[in-house]
């Protein structure tokens, strides 16, 4: 189902997880997220309902903007140390607008989601939208007014499996997010439509299997799970692709404006910002919704590599329209949501 607009919040769980590896020891380099944004995020989400319209990091000053829409919403986010800020548009509202786009406007190469710093939902079409589609999508946006923006994005969004390196199956390469477990029994998490082109699931190509799928869901959502067979070895950090490796201590559900890396096996280790929560991706093979667009850049191989910020994991990586630049569109699927379904924890 579609997360909307006023459900959006941070879980509480706290689990350690890293990438697929063996051996290597934390590295001191990579800053560590502070907790509170997260917590404070939580908890005036759940607590605000339809109250409010999004929460976002200040890029200034870093502080948790928490949108309202009522003075007495206002006293409980000033009350709760974070800052108001009094917006047009409610939950409600912008609810409706994705409604809208849902049933008028779902078109294969097009994204949309809710970025609460302007208080719309921004939609992005790429270049496979052709011009009479593009006109039913300027048309049924046009009805929605200023609560929606669309902007024609390069590239084609698409899932980010090939062939290579990193994790193997069913002839193709993906990357391992996160490490997890249940008991004593070891999985990781990658993305749902690469657990669903195969049951087995090696380090390198052509070599012995490491791990058997247990479970994968694809579309609607994009995450799977991969058990780990007894002579497999994890480790609970993220490959940073210098040497060196980021020790993952939590995961939360991102903000809007927060700074995010993304550890892949093509494109490495890339930086970028969260642009938008809630957001559905028509990709050609069925929608995924839920998801979170960041500015980071990605490529074929990356599927199902790692999405984080300092110490927390965020997200397993699903796609994107591709890169201008230093600056992509790379789409994570909250790695929290994938926890929950599996029921795993740190091991």
């Amino acid at each position: 189902m579609r997360r909307t607009v006023r459900t959006h919040a941070a879980l509480s769980a706290l689990i350690v997880i890293g990438a697929l590896g063996v051996g290597a020891a934390p590295a001191g380099a990579e800053p560590s997220a502070a907790p509170s944004p997260y917590a404070l995020d939580s908890a005036l989400t759940q607590r605000l309902g339809d109250d409010t319209a999004g929460t976002y990091l200040d890029r200034r000053t870093g502080d948790l903007v928490v949108t309202v829409t009522s003075d007495r919403a206002a006293e409980q986010v000033r009350a709760a140390g974070a800052t108001p800020r009094r917006v047009q548009r409610s939950a409600a509202q912008l609810d409706a607008a994705v409604d809208t786009l849902e049933s008028e406007a779902k078109i294969t190469g097009t994204s949309w989601g809710l970025d609460p710093r302007i208080n719309r939902i921004t939609v992005e079409a790429d270049r496979s939208v052709s011009a009479p589609d593009m006109a039913r999508l300027n048309k049924t946006a046009a009805k929605l007014g200023d609560a929606v923006r669309v902007e024609r994005v390069p590239g084609v969004f698409k899932r980010e499996f090939s062939g290579g390196d990193a994790i193997y199956g069913g002839g193709s390469r993906c990357s391992s997010a996160f490490n997890v477990a249940k008991g004593a029994t070891r999985y990781f998490v990658t993305a749902g439509h690469c657990t669903n082109i195969s049951a087995n699931w090696s380090a390198t190509s052509g070599g012995p299997v490491i791990g058997v799928r247990e479970g994968s869901s694809f579309p609607t959502n994009d995450y799977g799970i991969v058990r780990y067979n007894a002579a497999s070895s994890a480790v609970g950090n993220v490959n940073l692709y210098n040497g060196s490796y980021q020790d993952i201590a939590s995961a939360a559900d991102a903000v809007v404006g927060q700074a995010i890396k993304k550890s892949g096996s093509t494109t490495k280790v890339t930086s970028g910002t969260v642009s938008a929560v809630n957001v559905t991706v028509n990709y050609g093979d069925g929608p995924v919704h839920n998801m979170v667009r960041t500015t980071a850049c990605s490529a074929g191989g990356d599927s199902g590599g790692a999405h984080f910020a300092g110490s927390v994991a965020l997200g397993i990586h699903s796609g994107s329209s591709g890169c201008t630049g230093t600056s992509g569109s790379a789409i994570h699927q909250p790695v929290k949501e994938a926890l929950a379904a599996y029921g795993v924890n740190v091991f």
